[in-house]
């Protein structure tokens, strides 16, 4: 058995008491941090959920695999929309394998990304079973599965995309052995996908107190579905749930989409869910997220804000359309002014990078509050209203009703200072909706997960080497090793 995975799955049992004390500042800086489960109000489990919101977050439990490089490599670099970045002797070898699509079996970043994906997925089966066990039926219980639920659907979905056929592990694990399972199909993964999120719309809240900004709200499960339906092609189940959460009027455009990723911005009318993040002045009440730290920009003294991984690539900044605000608000050039904060970029010798992804960039007021410049607290943004509208006129221009389609893209081409696009066909707006979520939504992992399912992958990115058995990565060798003969790779990747 790989030692590593040994270490891994004996992880997963010490976890859920460590998610007791692993909250998410915004809203968790309260009791249940340092209360134990017996202690614990509002439904007995809910120091276990705080500690999901935690585990999507920070690096030190699962983040990586949710908003750090892995991440990043996962769901950027393969897109046309971006590249490794940095200098190019730092990762050299993920810009081959991502970049270039030299998948490899065994390296940190794809093991990683499938190792805190099943972290997350064994934390969420432990706070289902602890409820179950106890009999929770209560409001607040019904709530806190709810957001377990969510939290194991959100990270099966990206399995299913990243891999394809995973194991399927809805129970809670006591001992190593029991993580060792065969394959599920895609079909039996999204069955439980959907179950999950079914559930979580029916019991989590549409709205929470101020003091809980950022938890999870039946809106966010039903964008989360929708977008799950929209991958299978179920157009009007799509349309009906995006339609739901458009209906609700919660939820509304930032007039300025150049406000949208400040920090001023968090937490907005557009925000569905938010990965929170804080660090306190000095660095107290640290509760960082990677996501931010490693996009920022990579220079030293003042412009030492990150990592420097996850540039925008030329494609991206010469597609968008002339006129749209959106551009300047997705992207900082080397050498000239920033738009923001009155400073101007310069060309950092040794780092060859014109572009940078303005959609991290931390104020430096803020900075010097947190006592570091590498933006840390940034909330990570992973649903937000302009997607809903955009699927929602996806799933209602392959429905037959343009109607509809042309008034919810509209919607967000007038608030980016566009003109609105008349409907002349189907596959005339159909290329127009790909257009406008690669401006909306560039640089926040939807790309190439959209060029895959729309079929475009290979006619867009083949001259980066992409195949179609790029679509999915290859299971990771420790993981197959870890099963003992259960696990198979993927064909394509045997």
């Amino acid at each position: 058995m790989n030692n590593r995975k040994r270490i891994l799955w004996s992880m997963l049992l010490l976890l859920p008491l460590l998610a007791v004390v692993a909250g998410c500042s915004k809203f968790l800086e309260r009791k249940p941090l340092t209360a134990t489960l017996d202690d614990l109000n509002q439904g007995g489990l809910e120091g276990q959920i705080y500690g999901l919101y935690g585990a999507i977050r920070n690096g030190d439990v699962a983040g990586q695999g949710f908003g750090g490089i892995p991440w990043l490599a996962m769901n950027n670099f393969r897109s046309d929309d971006s590249e490794k970045g940095s200098s190019p002797s730092d990762g050299a070898d993920w810009g081959v394998i991502y970049d270039e699509f030299t998948y490899v079996k065994d390296h940190w970043s794809s093991n990683t990304y499938w190792d805190q994906h099943y972290v997350l997925i064994g934390l969420a089966n432990t706070a289902i079973q602890f409820a179950d066990s106890l009999q929770l039926n209560d409001a607040p219980s019904k709530i806190n599965v709810a957001e377990a639920k969510f939290f194991r659907a959100f990270a099966y979905f990206d399995m299913v995309r990243a891999f394809g056929e995973v194991p399927k592990i809805d129970f809670r694990i006591y001992n190593p052995s029991d993580g060792k399972k065969a394959k599920a199909t895609i079909p039996e993964l999204y069955a439980l996908i959907d179950a999950d999120l079914q559930e979580a719309e029916a019991n989590l809240p549409a709205t929470w107190a101020a003091k809980n900004i950022g938890r999870l709200t039946s809106g966010a499960a039903k964008a989360l579905h929708a977008k799950t339906q929209l991958y299978r092609k179920n157009w009007a189940t799509a349309l009906t749930l995006n339609e739901q959460v458009i209906s609700s009027n919660l939820y509304s455009l930032t007039p300025d989409f150049t406000k949208i990723f400040t920090d001023a911005g968090e937490n907005n009318s557009e925000s569905i869910f938010e990965i929170q993040a804080y660090v306190g002045p000095n660095g107290a009440d640290n509760y960082y997220s990677w996501y931010a730290i490693a996009q920022g920009v990579r220079g030293s003294g003042e412009w030492d804000l990150g990592w420097g991984w996850n540039a925008p690539t030329q494609s991206l900044v010469d597609a968008f359309p002339a006129g749209d605000v959106r551009k300047n608000a997705t992207i900082l050039y080397s050498g000239q002014a920033d738009g923001v904060y009155g400073k101007v970029l310069p060309d950092f010798p040794g780092i060859p990078r014109k572009f940078w992804n303005k959609k991290v960039y931390p104020d430096p007021a803020a900075g010097v509050t947190a006592g570091t410049r590498q933006g840390g607290w940034i909330n990570q943004r992973v649903l937000r209203y302009a997607d809903v509208l955009l699927m929602a006129a996806e799933a209602a221009n392959e429905s037959g009703n343009s109607a509809k389609a042309a008034t919810y893209m509209n919607q967000v081409r007038t608030r980016a200072g566009l003109a609105p696009v008349a409907f002349v066909d189907q596959a005339q707006f159909r290329t127009a909706i790909k257009n406008e979520r690669r401006y909306e939504l560039a640089m926040e992992g939807e790309r190439f997960y959209d060029l895959v399912r729309w079929n475009d992958a290979l006619s867009v990115l083949g001259a980066q080497g992409y195949q179609n058995k790029h679509r999915f990565y290859p299971i990771p060798q420790p993981a197959i090793d870890f099963s003992g003969g259960l696990l198979i790779q993927n064909p394509e990747w045997q």
